[in-house]
C-alpha cells in the first residue's frame, strides 16, 4: 500500500489522496479502503467531475438523512467506487435545513437518477436542474409531509395519511373495504411489478418501469429498534437472500464503531453467504427453464437445490431467515461434524448439477431462447453502474468481494466470472459458473476457519458516527449505510441490488421479440418487494386485518366483485 506519515504519526493513503487533487473539501478520513470528505454544495458538481474523470468509477449507493437534531441541517451521502484502486469514497454535503437544496447529477452520473428521486419524495430534498414528482409515494399522499424526516414518528405517519379507500369507503357507507389488486400486480403473481411494453409486431421498441408499489418502510422501522435487533429486520428485506442484509448492517456498524470482529465470526459469515449464493443462483435457474418451458430441468434443480436448504438448516437451525448475525459476530458456531457433512452434501450438489447443466444447456429451444435476447452493452452497464451477474454479463469484472473484500474474502483469491456478450445467456451462464465457485470457497472457508470466539460483545455506541457494510449478494452488491444514535441507528440506508439494475430492464428489453420479455426481466433476477397480500379495512372497529393471498387462491376469486 502506498502511504506516508505526517507530523503527528498519522498514516495517510497516498493513491486515496491522489484522487482529491483539485477538490475544495474538507478532507475527515482517509483509510486504506475509505475516504470522506464534506463538500459544500456549491462545490459538488465540480467535486464529482473531478473523481468521475478518473475513470472505472461507479456510483455504489446515495443515502439523504435528516441531521438538523445533531448538526443543524440535512446530509447527502454518495459512495462512489474506484475499481482500479478499490478504494470507496463517500461524498458528505451538508444543506440548509430551511430549504434543502443540491445541484443534481444526473447529466454526470447517470446512476444517480432513482437516488434523487427517492430523496424527494422522503426527505422532500430539491435537485437544482430537474424536474422531480412522486417516485416512491403514493399520488394521494401529504405534499408536505416527508417520512424519513425526524419530524414523523412511524405512528404519527399512520395517522397523517390515510388513502382515498378510506374515504371513499365512508362515502358509501361500506363496512370494509378489500383491495384486490388487479392492475400494477397481480393476485396469481408473487411479487409486484409493472413493465409498460411498447410493441411492434413482435418486436419490443421501448418499455417502462413503475415500482415501489409496497414499500414497507423497514428503513424507518430501524430508527426504532436497538442495534442487536436491526439484523432480523434486515433479514426480512428479501425472502431469497436475507442473510446479506443482515451481514452488511453489521458490517455498517462494525465499520463505523470499529469492532474488532473474531476471525472465526468471519468464515461463519462467509460460508452461510456463499451457500445462500448456491441456493439463489438455483432458485434462478430453475425460474428461467421454466420460463422457457422446460420445466423437467426446473424440477431436476430444485430438487438439487433442496439439499442445499438441508444443509442452511444444519449449519443455523433454519431453512431461510437464519437469524445469526449480531453486531460484532454470529450466535452459532460450526463444529466439526457439521463441516464434514457440508462438505459430503456439496460434493453431491456439485456433481449432480454439472450433470443437469450440461443436458439443459445443450437443449436447443433452451439455448436459442437465451442467446442473442436481452442485450445490454457494456458502456451501459458501466453508465448505470450495474452490479452482479448482470454486470458480468456484459464483461464488467465487478465484484466486492475481490474489489472491496469483507468478511474471510480477503484470505481467499476470488475470480469474477465474467461473460462478455451481454445476453440472457450470458447471464443464466454467470450463475451456473458460481454454482461451482461457491462451492469451492465453501470448501476453502472450512479447511481454514481458524478456532476462537465468535462474537466480540465488548464495545460501546459512539453517537454520530458514519460506517458503511457491502455484501456480494447473488443478484450483486447490497449496500448499507448507518449513522449511529445513542440507542439505535440514527439514519439507516439500504441498498439492494434490483434497485442498481432494474434501470437497465428497458434496455435490455429493445428490440426483444415479445415472447423473450418475461426472461429478459428475470434475468436480473429482481426482488421487488417480497410482500404478497391483501388489506381489509374495518369501517366498524377501525381495524386494519392482512390476509394473505392464499386464502383468495384457495377459494377462488369468482365470486370477489
Amino acid at each position: 500500500m502506498n502511504t506516508s506519515i505526517d507530523n503527528q504519526g498519522n498514516i495517510y493513503d497516498n493513491d486515496a489522496l491522489s484522487l482529491l487533487k483539485g477538490v475544495k473539501g474538507e478532507v475527515l478520513e482517509y483509510t486504506s479502503g475509505i475516504v470522506r470528505i464534506r463538500v459544500h454544495p456549491d462545490k459538488l458538481l465540480e467535486t464529482v467531475e473531478a473523481i468521475v474523470k478518473n475513470g472505472e468509477v461507479y456510483l455504489r449507493t446515495m443515502s439523504a438523512s435528516d441531521e438538523r437534531s445533531v448538526e443543524g441541517c440535512y446530509k447527502l451521502y454518495y459512495v462512489f467506487g474506484i475499481d482500479k484502486l478499490r478504494k470507496t469514497i463517500v461524498i458528505e454535503t451538508p444543506l440548509c435545513s430551511d430549504k434543502p437544496q443540491a445541484p443534481t447529477l444526473i447529466n454526470i452520473v447517470k446512476a444517480i437518477d432513482w437516488y434523487e428521486k427517492e430523496a424527494h419524495d422522503l426527505l422532500g430534498i430539491e435537485f437544482i436542474g430537474r424536474r422531480l414528482y412522486r417516485f416512491v409515494l403514493p399520488e394521494d399522499w401529504p405534499s408536505d409531509v416527508y417520512p424519513l424526516r425526524k419530524d414523523y414518528t412511524i405512528h404519527d405517519l399512520m395517522k397523517l395519511y390515510k388513502p382515498r379507500i378510506i374515504e371513499r369507503a365512508k362515502e358509501v357507507e361500506a363496512e370494509a373495504a378489500v383491495i384486490i389488486p388487479i392492475g400494477p400486480y397481480h393476485p396469481a403473481l408473487h411479487e409486484p411489478e409493472y413493465f409498460e411494453l411498447y410493441v411492434r409486431g413482435e418486436k419490443v421498441v421501448d418499455a417502462r418501469y413503475v415500482g415501489f408499489m409496497v414499500h414497507r418502510g423497514i428503513e424507518k422501522l430501524g430508527e426504532n429498534m436497538k442495534y442487536d435487533q436491526v439484523p432480523f429486520l434486515a433479514e426480512r428485506i428479501c425472502g431469497i437472500c436475507g442473510f446479506v442484509h443482515s451481514t452488511s448492517y453489521c458490517q455498517a456498524v462494525e465499520n463505523a464503531l470499529k469492532i474488532d470482529v473474531p476471525e472465526r465470526a468471519h468464515y461463519i459469515r462467509s460460508i452461510i453467504l456463499e451457500i445462500e449464493r448456491i441456493h439463489s443462483h438455483l432458485l434462478w435457474l430453475g425460474v428461467a427453464l421454466h420460463l422457457l418451458g422446460y420445466d423437467t430441468g426446473f424440477m431436476h434443480i430444485w430438487r438439487i437445490r433442496e439439499d442445499v436448504m438441508v444443509l442452511a438448516e444444519l449449519l443455523t437451525g433454519s431453512r431461510k431467515t437464519y437469524g445469526l448475525n449480531l453486531v460484532g459476530g454470529v450466535r452459532r458456531d460450526i463444529d466439526i461434524g457439521k463441516a464434514n457433512k457440508c462438505l459430503k452434501i456439496l460434493e453431491d450438489v456439485g456433481r449432480e448439477f454439472k450433470q443437469l447443466v450440461e443436458v439443459s444447456v445443450s437443449v436447443p429451444q433452451v439455448k436459442a431462447r437465451l442467446k442473442g435476447t436481452g442485450y445490454l452493452s457494456r458502456n451501459d452497464a458501466e453508465s448505470l453502474s450495474l452490479v452482479g451477474p448482470t454486470a458480468r454479463g456484459s464483461g464488467l469484472a465487478r465484484d466486492v468481494r475481490r474489489d472491496y473484500p469483507y468478511a474471510a474474502y480477503k484470505y481467499v483469491d476470488v475470480k469474477p466470472v465474467v461473460y462478455s456478450e451481454g445476453d440472457n445467456l450470458s447471464r443464466t451462464m454467470v450463475r451456473v459458473d458460481e454454482v461451482f465457485q461457491s462451492i469451492e470457497l465453501i470448501r476453502e472457508f472450512i479447511e481454514n476457519m481458524p478456532q476462537g470466539d465468535i462474537i466480540n460483545k465488548d464495545w460501546e455506541v459512539e453517537p454520530g458516527r458514519v460506517g458503511i457494510g457491502s455484501v456480494e449478494a447473488p443478484r450483486g452488491e447490497v449496500i448499507h449505510i448507518v449513522r449511529t444514535g445513542k440507542y439505535s441507528p440514527y439514519r439507516w440506508r439500504v441498498r439492494t441490488p434490483t434497485y442498481q439494475n432494474l434501470p437497465a430492464v428497458p434496455i435490455m428489453l429493445r428490440e426483444t421479440d415479445l415472447a423473450d420479455a418475461p426472461l429478459t426481466i428475470a434475468s436480473i433476477d429482481p426482488c421487488f418487494s417480497c410482500t404478497d397480500r391483501v388489506i381489509v379495512l374495518d369501517m366498524r372497529t377501525n381495524s386494519v386485518k392482512e390476509i394473505s393471498i392464499a386464502v383468495f387462491t384457495r377459494r377462488g376469486l369468482s365470486s370477489i366483485r
